[in-house]
C-alpha cells in the first residue's frame, strides 16, 4: 500500500521491506570437545556459510569455561553429559554433531534424534553395522536428518577422483589402491581399547580406505578378502596392528586396501586402460597432493575441509533432501567393515550380502 504526501509516495512498512534474506544459520552443538573439535571443527564453524558453533556438551568444567569465553556461548548452551537429554528443549541448537569416542556414537546419535534434533556422527558411524542401522531407523522414526562426518566427500581432490574415475577419462578403472596408517598412537589411547573403539586402525581409519574406493568407482563391492596382522602384541592386546583387505567389485575391479598403527601411509592410486591417478598424500586433514599420468592436478586446497561438508548437511535440512554422506553411507562402510574382520578371522572369502531384507530397507533396492 502506498500514500500520497506532499506530491511524493510515502510507502507503508511492508512496502519497504528488505527482500527475503537467505535461511538463517543452523545452530551446532559439539558433543566431546576432544582434538578434532578443537582444532578442526570449531574453526571451521567459524567460515560456515549456513551454520554457527551454537552450543557444546563436555563433562570438563575447565573446558566448558574455555570454550564459553573464547566462542561466545551463552551459558544457557553448555550441557554436560547429565543434562543432555534437556537439549530438545533449546531453539538455539538445530544440529548435534557426536565427536565422541566410538562406542559412544550409537547412544548420543539416537539420543539427539530423540530430543528432535538433526543429527552429524563422526566415522566410524558405529561399532558394527546394526549399530549403525539402529541410528537411522531412530533418525527416520523421530523425522530428523543423519549425516556421517565424510568431511572427503566435498574435499576438491577427492571429488577430482570421483571425477576421473566416473568420466573414465584414462578408460575404466581396474584396479584401485588405497591406504592410511600411522605409528601406534599412545599406550593408553581409547583407540587401542576394543570395548570403546571397536577394533583399532580398522575402525578408525579403514573408513578412509574404503571410502575412497567406493567413490571412486561409485559402487559397493561384492565380496572381500583380509589377513590381519599383530607383531606388538604388548600395545595391541585386544585389537589388529595391521589389517590389508582387497574387494571386487561387479564391474571388474579390485581393490587392495591397508591400515596400520605401525608405520604412515596415506595413498589413494587408481590405475585404468590408459593412465593413472592418484592422491598421496590422500586422506588427511591438513591437505592431498594429487597428480596423474598427464601431469598434477591443479585443485585447491581448503583450510577446514570440514567447512563445506558442514555447509552441505545444513542445505540438505533446509531443502529437505536427504544428505549425500547419509547414515545409509556410513552403515555400508561398516557392513563391509564387519565383512572385513569375518575375512581376516575365518581366512576365507566373505561374500558381502546386499540383498538382504535390511538392505532394502535403509538404501532402497537401487543395484
Amino acid at each position: 500500500m502506498s500514500l500520497a504526501v506532499g506530491g511524493l509516495m510515502a510507502h507503508s512498512a511492508d512496502s519497504w521491506a528488505e527482500p527475503s534474506s537467505a535461511p538463517k544459520k543452523l545452530g551446532v552443538a559439539l558433543v566431546g570437545l576432544g582434538n578434532y573439535a578443537t582444532t578442526q571443527l570449531a574453526p571451521a564453524l567459524l567460515e560456515s556459510k549456513t551454520c554457527y558453533l551454537a552450543g557444546i556438551v563436555t563433562g570438563s568444567p575447565e573446558k566448558a569455561k574455555a570454550w564459553s569465553s573464547t566462542y561466545n556461548i551463552p551459558a544457557k548452551n553448555i550441557y554436560n553429559y547429565q543434562t543432555f537429554d534437556q537439549i530438545k528443549n533449546n531453539p538455539d541448537i538445530d544440529i548435534i554433531y557426536v565427536v565422541l569416542p566410538n562406542f559412544l556414537h550409537a547412544e548420543y546419535t539416537i539420543r539427539a534424534a530423540q530430543a528432535r534434533k538433526h543429527v552429524i556422527c563422526e566415522k566410524p558411524m558405529a561399532m558394527n553395522a546394526e549399530e549403525a542401522r539402529r541410528m537411522i531407523s531412530a533418525c527416520k522414526d523421530h523425522g530428523v536428518q543423519l549425516s556421517v562426518g565424510y568431511r572427503l566427500y566435498f574435499e576438491p581432490h577427492h571429488l577430482e577422483m570421483r571425477r576421473l574415475g566416473l568420466r573414465q577419462t584414462f578408460g575404466a578403472v581396474k584396479m584401485i589402491e588405497s591406504s592410511l596408517g600411522f605409528t601406534l598412537p599412545p599406550p593408553n589411547s581409547w583407540r587401542l581399547d576394543k570395548a570403546i573403539g571397536g577394533g583399532g586402525a580398522i575402525m578408525d581409519l579403514g573408513v578412509y580406505a574404503i571410502q575412497g574406493a567406493r567413490r571412486i568407482l561409485n559402487d559397493d563391492p561384492i565380496s572381500v578378502t583380509a589377513q590381519a596382522y599383530t607383531f606388538d602384541r604388548v600395545n595391541f592386546r585386544d585389537v589388529h596392528e595391521t589389517v590389508l583387505w582387497q574387494m571386487e567389485f561387479v564391474g571388474g575391479a579390485v581393490a587392495h586396501s591397508s591400515t596400520t598403527y605401525s608405520s604412515y601411509v596415506d595413498r589413494l592410486y587408481a590405475t585404468c586402460e590408459r593412465g593413472w591417478f592418484k592422491l598421496e598424500p590422500a586422506f588427511n586433514a591438513t591437505g592431498s597432493q594429487g597428480v596423474t599420468s598427464l601431469g598434477p592436478m591443479d585443485v585447491p586446497s581448503p583450510q577446514y575441509q570440514q567447512v563445506a561438508q558442514i555447509d552441505a548437511f545444513a542445505q540438505s535440512i533446509q531443502k529437505g533432501t536427504k544428505p549425500e554422506a547419509s547414515g545409509e553411507e556410513g552403515w555400508k562402510d561398516m557392513k563391509i567393515i564387519d565383512s572385513i574382520l569375518r575375512a581376516a578371522e575365518t581366512g576365507r572369502k566373505i561374500e558381502v550380502d546386499w540383498n538382504s531384507v535390511r538392505y532394502t530397507e535403509l538404501v532402497g533396492n537401487s543395484k
